[in-house]
């Protein structure tokens, strides 16, 4: 064999050998992901249903934004409006974590798949109920409040894990800004994430007043029990609203945020900690009390809310909204169902399902 043969010969096997050492460590690296988080029920990123046409996505670049938003089967259509909303209004390379039940996957993914989202980046992770199993109470006057995927947000640096900063999206928002600007929301040193205060001014006119106590931390924690009591929370202290979060989940993991919250939710469930006064939320109270003086603030702008109370419409000026950053209809009056205020900003980013299961319901057309 001539010398030059056995250079060829021994090329070829050195390749051979680099993918076969190349897929063993992806493999390991499989393994690891799997023990580190065992009871998270996640598909792990290589794992997952990613977007499968992203050629149109190469125009994207710069740094990834990572944005997760839950889709729960009877809210689809929300999802779909929010989710194109934060596409069409940035250039940035926005990647969606879209957090679902499994028989919901098939139906998103239609969705996703034949409408003009078809080229976003995105991947599917399931979450698993018994995730929650002993962390929350079986109150079927709480069942609305107590669906599994509320609670994802706890979870953000499971469902991404390769990211040190993300941006959590409630599904009944409607973002107007680029989200670039909400994502590089600058955290204090040591926080590991941003909420809007409930008494901020943009939030705080009329609609949060009218709410009761809603808008401090004796509307969402009973200060009569002792595990509170020891905490040394003052009650009147301004809460904040969980439906966007900018998290740092390098601080977020440091910190052990995840086990903090787990730890009040199954404490709850021995010493029911929260309030009577309590409206609909059972994810909040934990949140209030891990990151009690301890979370950023987020531009008031970027989190304009309670567009689904009663008698929104009259306490928001047409203008303010057109100029909010983004629209959050918490609150029973929401733009797909009920009659809420401010429908027709949500009808704008809203795609019809191709499939025709889901339809928005409009009680009185004409109505805004």
């Amino acid at each position: 064999m001539t010398l030059r043969r056995v250079n060829v010969v021994i090329l070829v096997l050195l390749a051979v050998a680099f993918l076969i050492i190349v897929q063993r460590n992806l493999l390991n690296l499989s393994d690891f992901l799997h023990k580190e988080h065992p009871d998270a029920g996640m598909i792990l990123p290589f794992e997952s249903e990613l977007s499968p046409d992203l050629r149109l996505e190469a125009l994207r670049k710069g740094e990834e934004i990572p944005v997760l938003i839950t889709a729960a089967g009877d809210r689809l259509g929300a999802v779909i409006a929010a989710m194109n909303s934060v596409y069409q209004n940035s250039k940035a390379n926005v990647a969606f974590t879209i957090v679902t039940m499994n028989d919901t996957v098939d139906h998103l993914k239609v969705w996703l798949s034949k409408t003009n989202l078809k080229n976003i980046k995105y991947k599917i992770v399931i979450f698993q109920p018994e995730l929650l199993n002993r962390k929350i109470l079986k109150d079927p006057q709480t069942l609305e409040a107590t669906k599994p995927l509320s609670f994802a947000r706890f979870y953000l640096p499971v469902y991404i894990p390769e990211a040190e900063k993300a941006v959590y999206l409630d599904d009944d928002v409607i973002v107007q800004g680029d989200i670039q600007e909400l994502y590089e929301t600058n955290l204090k040193p040591g926080h590991a994430a941003a909420f809007s205060d409930d008494c901020d001014s943009a939030s705080a006119k009329g609609i949060v007043r009218g709410a009761g106590n809603q808008n401090n931390y004796i509307g969402f924690l009973d200060f009569k029990k002792e595990a509170i009591k020891k905490l040394g929370m003052r009650a009147n202290t301004c809460s904040f609203n969980p439906g966007v979060i900018i998290a740092n989940l390098t601080e977020w993991r440091n910190q052990n945020i995840t086990q903090q919250l787990e730890h009040w939710m199954e404490l709850n469930t021995h010493e029911d900690l929260y309030s009577k006064s309590l409206a609909e939320s059972v994810t909040t109270p934990p949140l209030l009390i891990v990151f009690y003086k301890r979370h950023s603030s987020i531009d008031p702008m970027w989190h304009v809310r309670h567009l689904g109370a009663s008698g929104a419409g009259n306490r928001y000026s047409n203008q303010f909204v057109k100029a909010a950053k983004l629209l959050h209809w918490n609150g029973h009056y929401k733009p797909w169902g009920r009659t809420s205020s401010f429908t027709e900003l949500w009808d704008k980013w809203f795609i019809p399902d191709p499939t025709g299961k889901f339809n928005p319901v409009r009680r009185h057309t004409g109505d805004k």
